[in-house]
């Protein structure tokens, strides 16, 4: 059936944009009317949902340039039980107007939906996950926040608080369940090790222990039961498809309902009230551990959240006055005491510290702050009162971008899922005709079946089998015991577990390590990396120029002699003489005197670079007069009352300054890859001064662990050849694997001319003039991101300034994979081999329900160990 769409569009400015947008719609396979206005920045699509998803009309917009709005929220659901309950809400949420995605976590029990704000609305949102038989969070607009996490009037976040809920319910039906199930435990024991010893009745009451059983079993059925009922009801009518909780409903209500029909004289047989207790008690248990293993696993997200400030110390004419963290604004300037934490995001105006921004990079030494320094929200400051105007605030802070990005991580799920979730489609389905076709085998030939399987191992250790070899229970009470034990030992929810629960802590590993992942999608790829493409410049490279040689040429060289090209200290001449401020100690002290005091008035980083070198050695320059900056060439100063030149050989030449002599010290210097500078004084060459990038303390060892981690590396620059060589000499890269002297623009191009022979590369760069490559790459890694997290183009954010990191990306990729395959190795290796013993009746039910609850808790429980895993290591705790 045909669906209209009205989406509120940004960046039209005038027809020809409406046109363009129209054009584009209307190309698209599904698409029947497609209207644009660009005065009230509007389109009408009309389309087929069955032909062409919202999503992709979304995309088409996006693509010619302009901007469909949308929203995102966060739903937390509380009774979604296994991976076929997120898929039917998935299904559920696709199947309204207005959505765009809908990612469902099992694991996290949440939904992640995209939606045009204006078709629907999250009330829509929440209504359609209730029809679907499922129980939304429901944020309420005084409280919810544009992610749905809203809090409570106790800071708890109503999401929080229905997990907690969620598992205080678990806990006390397990409790419940328990205190009915232990006495009929003791009835069976005493039955099956004592018998001669049972009365017929219970003592005091007169009543047949049967009659004891249905007394202590049926509010177990009714309290504990009623959930699965009302879940399978949901499932099988409404949904159309069955879950866990079907399995777990007719497992035990096989049992229980068989045993009533005994002791109501319809069938002969046992009874089987204490199985049928146990089952919905041990399942019960299940939930509840899985409960308090989900709400463990999302901590990292909760504690990054606990690092927000509570209030904010406001400074107003002079007057500090405290308010609570929503009432601070974009300009406020706030008071840091020591040990507080900096309330928001922001850039220091008064006061010098250092700042402890673990929670943010993951960087345990505390960083310098002085004004003008950006700061963090959440970060602690250490010693010294600071004051921070406000930059950012609320959702938009670093601490809040990151927390999002977990969040979207974790629910955009690795490949590796969809096998899981294939099987899991199929899984109850095929669980309960398994279960059926063998209930139906061993009522039809038991003497056959029981002659068969005798030979097992397991034959007479787990009950079942050997009481029908020995005819002490009827055929169709063992039928009705394997279909019930076959039935519950199946496991749909460790399959659904397996994938969401790895990948939830290995993107909370990243993100308290400095590594965000976009998505457990990306997650997966990161492992998959064989060749890792660095920028230089501010990747490798500092991304500053620093002051790295001082050449003096001696009288002698600079009249067209030998130049002497060693480092500083050698020559004995004084490149300058006289005036006021100069105080002549060595050639390169006077050489760096005049160079730095004529580039002080200069605005150039190689002027900087050289201005900063003598602050550093201790040279009080002097101030110039009559400065002249020529573009391209250097600068021209006068420096007590001498002409001094600082500049290239074009400048020099123009001056009728020679400059032969300083070729040998200037090629030198050019190969290494630095920037050589020329430097005359009255018309004489006085000497060269170089500067340079230089390389990340980290670089080199960076580029070594992933050569020796199989990963090829590659450098690609805009910088010259000779430059880009030099820095790769240093790094180990090979020259072959350098590509220098490339613009911004061909970036993108030569990323794909490396993965044109299937290589799958990483490409590392600044998230900003590198985005098309980034983008064009398997991987975009956008490094030193700093409090700018959002960086569209990256697939990966690396906070710190650090190439060391592209290595903990990988680590905690390749570790999230292995824990993932150990987890479904569990998880099916688990229903292989208990499925087909069930079958064979060699598992009362009571011990299929057992197992069914432990495997989800073990599934669970492996991936919480692996939250002591340590990326900065290859291999750590798994």
């Amino acid at each position: 059936m045909p669906r209209t769409e009205r989406i509120d569009v940004q960046g039209m400015s005038c027809a020809n944009c409406s046109a363009t947008i129209e054009d584009t719609l209307a190309d698209l396979d599904g698409v029947t009317e497609a209207n644009a206005n660009f005065a009230t920045d509007e389109a009408s699509v009309t389309y087929d949902p069955e032909a062409v998803s919202l999503e992709s009309i979304y995309d088409a917009v996006a693509d010619a340039g302009y901007d469909p709005v949308d929203e995102t929220v966060t739903v937390t659901i509380t009774d979604m039980s296994c991976a076929n309950c997120s898929q039917t809400v998935h299904d559920a949420l696709l199947g309204m107007p207005g959505v765009i995605t809908a990612d469902v976590n099992f694991a996290t029990d949440e939904a992640r939906v995209r939606y045009n704000p204006a078709t629907a609305s999250t009330a829509d949102l929440y209504d359609a996950i209730a029809d679907a038989g499922y129980s939304p969070v429901r944020e309420t607009e005084s409280t919810g926040d544009a992610d749905g996490q809203g809090e409570s009037e106790s800071g708890e976040s109503a999401a929080d608080a229905a997990r907690r809920a969620e598992t205080r319910k678990q806990r006390n039906l397990t409790l419940f369940g328990a205190a009915f199930a232990v006495p009929l435990f003791a009835l069976m024991l005493e039955g099956l090790f004592a018998p001669d010893l049972l009365p017929e009745t219970l003592p005091g009451t007169g009543l047949p222990f049967e009659v004891v059983g249905f007394v202590l079993a049926t509010p177990v059925q009714y309290v504990l039961g009623k959930e699965f009922y009302a879940n399978s009801y949901t499932a099988l009518v409404k949904n159309g498809r069955a879950n866990m909780d079907v399995l777990i409903a007719l497992g035990s209500s096989t049992a229980y309902v068989y045993s009533v029909a005994t002791l109501a004289g319809l069938v002969a047989g046992g009874s089987y009230f204490d199985s049928a207790a146990f089952i919905l008690t041990f399942i019960t248990l299940g939930n509840y551990l899985e409960a308090r293993s989900k709400s463990r696993a999302g901590e990292a997200i909760r504690s990054l959240l606990e690092m927000e400030a509570d209030t904010a110390r406001v400074l107003e004419d002079g007057e500090e006055r405290e308010v609570e963290i929503s009432a601070v604004k974009v300009g406020d300037h706030l008071v840091v005491k020591p040990g507080e934490k900096v309330p928001t995001d922001g850039v220091v105006v008064e006061g010098e510290s250092a700042i402890d921004e673990s929670m943010v990079t993951g960087e345990s030494e505390p960083v310098g702050k002085t004004p003008g320094d950006d700061v963090v929200g959440g970060t602690v400051n250490e010693n010294g009162r600071l004051v921070v105007e406000a930059t950012k605030v609320g959702s938009e802070t670093a601490l809040q971008q990151i927390v999002e990005t977990v969040r979207e991580a974790q629910s955009r799920q690795p490949e590796v899922q969809n096998l899981a979730d294939r099987i899991s489609a199929y899984f109850v389905p095929a669980v309960i005709a398994n279960a059926l076709l063998w209930g139906v085998l061993w009522y039809a030939a038991p003497g056959t079946l029981a002659g068969v399987v005798e030979w097992l191992p397991l034959w007479g250790l787990v009950g079942g089998g050997p009481v029908v070899a020995g005819g002490t229970v009827s055929v169709f009470e063992f039928a009705v015991v394997v279909f019930a034990s076959a039935v519950l030992v199946a496991c749909p929810c460790a399959l659904g577990l397996a994938t969401p629960a790895a990948t939830m802590i290995g993107t909370s590993i990243g993100a308290t390590n400095g590594v965000l992942f976009t998505g457990g999608d990306v997650l997966e790829r990161v492992r998959d990396v064989d060749t890792v493409v660095f920028d230089k410049t501010g990747t490798l490279t500092k991304g500053e120029m620093t002051l790295t040689d001082v050449v003096a040429l001696d009288r002698t060289a600079a009249d067209g002699g030998d130049a002497r090209a060693d480092g500083v200290g050698s020559g004995p001449v004084a490149a300058a003489e006289g005036g006021e401020n100069a105080t002549p100690t060595d050639p390169e002290t006077d050489l760096l005197y005049a160079a730095a005091s004529a580039e002080s008035a200069s605005e150039h980083p190689l002027a900087d670079a050289i201005v900063a070198g003598a602050t550093e050695r201790g040279i009080d320059y002097a101030t110039p007069t009559d400065f002249e900056n020529t573009a391209g060439k250097g600068v021209r100063a006068t420096v007590d009352g001498r002409e001094v030149l600082v500049g290239n050989a074009a400048l020099l030449s123009d001056a009728g300054v020679p400059v032969d002599a300083a070729a040998e010290a200037r090629e030198r210097l050019e190969s290494e890859g630095k920037t050589a500078m020329l430097v005359a004084v009255d018309g004489r060459l006085a000497g060269v001064v170089a500067a340079a990038d230089t390389v990340k303390p980290t670089a080199k060892r960076a580029v070594s662990d992933l050569q020796a981690r199989g990963k090829t590396v590659r450098l690609l620059t805009g910088d010259n050849e000779r430059t880009a060589r030099a820095v790769a000499d240093e790094l180990g890269i090979p020259a072959e694997h350098v590509r220098a002297e490339v613009l911004p623009d061909e970036k993108a191009d030569a990323v794909g001319a490396i993965q044109s022979d299937g290589s799958r590369a990483m490409m590392v760069g600044d998230g900003v003039n590198d985005a098309p490559a980034l983008a064009a790459a398997y991987v975009g890694a956008a490094i030193g991101s700093g409090t700018d997290v959002a960086i569209e183009a990256a697939d990966v954010t690396l906070m710190r300034d650090d190439p060391a990191d592209v290595l903990k990306a990988i680590n905690v990729s390749d570790a999230t994979l292995r824990k993932i395959k150990q987890n479904l190795f569990w998880a099916l290796g688990y229903n292989t081999v208990l499925i087909p013993l069930a079958s064979l009746g060699l598992m009362m039910p009571a011990l299929a329900a057992a197992a069914m609850a432990f495997s989800s808790v073990s599934v669970l429980s492996n991936s919480l160990l692996f939250r002591k895993y340590d990326p900065s290591e290859e291999y750590s705790v798994l």
